[in-house]
């Protein structure tokens, strides 16, 4: 947990960090009932705020977190501040944040790829899943400033890499090498459901649902990019799922519904198709009656 603390502290410099040996402070063992070592306490106007007994890494950095919103969010009143400069509006960047840490059971977000990492730190993290052998799908920062920046605020977390489960944040590179090695962290992944199971929840995910090669804002293919304009020429509210981000997920849809190539567009569980039959949909007039039936 020595790691796991100075990280803490590294990561929130407008926090004091104090550590003391137990045998050492009698006097302030018996004022806080120390019972067990390590235990970490969180005090807010000389008032315990938190007390977590034993290394409960996950506990202790949600805990830390927790109590440093009222500093972190002086720098996202500044970044909504700032959305007169041409920034997004901080309201549409958190729900795309949200989409984002949820969009599978265990989300890293990373410098680089995990084929091709940008920093040693995303690296060893890459290193460390595969050696667990944890499936993840991955977000590179470096691809998209708003969601680089924007995501420190969000989960009041300064550095990356960083590492969600079910959505929750679990820490970055130190805390989740001591929660591997006290057995935590794979006490906290998610049982893992059939690939055919995680497909169809991933299809009926919204009532429109787009597998693409990116994202909405980034395509990372021309039939990509088409469709996605196609959509929001129509103002179609749709959700979506970048299917670089997941090997599983790429070729597990192709023989899922039988489709064998990328873009696909769903409407309420229902395959529709690619790009040029949706196209010919539009043209037709076939499209908007199916979205309105």
């Amino acid at each position: 947990m020595n790691e796991v603390f100075a990280e803490l502290a590294g990561k929130f410099p407008a926090l004091q960090f104090i550590k003391i040996e137990a045998e050492e402070y009698p006097d302030i063992s018996e004022t806080f009932e120390i019972s067990a070592v390590p235990t970490f306490i969180v005090l807010k106007g000389g008032k315990i705020a938190e007390q977590i007994e034993g290394a409960k890494a996950a506990e202790l950095t949600n805990a830390v977190a927790k109590h440093a919103k009222g500093v972190l969010n002086k720098f996202a009143s500044s970044a909504a501040a700032g959305t007169d400069n041409g920034a997004k509006p901080v309201k549409d960047l958190n729900a795309r944040l949200k989409a984002l840490v949820n969009s599978a059971p265990v989300m890293i977000f990373i410098k680089g790829t995990p084929q091709q990492p940008r920093c040693g730190f995303s690296r060893q993290l890459v290193e460390l899943l595969g050696e667990e052998k944890v499936k993840y799908s991955s977000f590179n920062i470096l691809a998209d400033e708003d969601v680089r920046q924007g995501l420190k605020a969000y989960s009041d977390w300064p550095t990356y890499p960083q590492v969600y489960v079910n959505g929750e944040l679990m820490g970055g590179l130190d805390i989740i090498k001591e929660m591997i090695a006290s057995g935590e962290f794979k006490e906290m992944l998610p049982k893992e459901k059939d690939l055919s199971t995680r497909l169809q929840e991933l299809i009926e995910k919204q009532s429109v649902m787009v597998f693409i090669k990116g994202t909405p804002e980034e395509p990372r293919c021309g039939f990509s990019r088409q469709l996605v304009a196609l959509l929001n020429e129509r103002h179609v509210k749709y959700g979506y799922f970048d299917i670089l981000s997941d090997d599983d997920v790429r070729q597990g849809m192709k023989a899922h519904v039988d489709w064998p190539t990328f873009p696909m567009l769903f409407y309420k569980g229902e395959l529709l198709g690619g790009l040029d039959i949706v196209k010919e949909m539009i043209e037709s007039g076939e499209f908007d009656q199916v979205l309105t039936a």
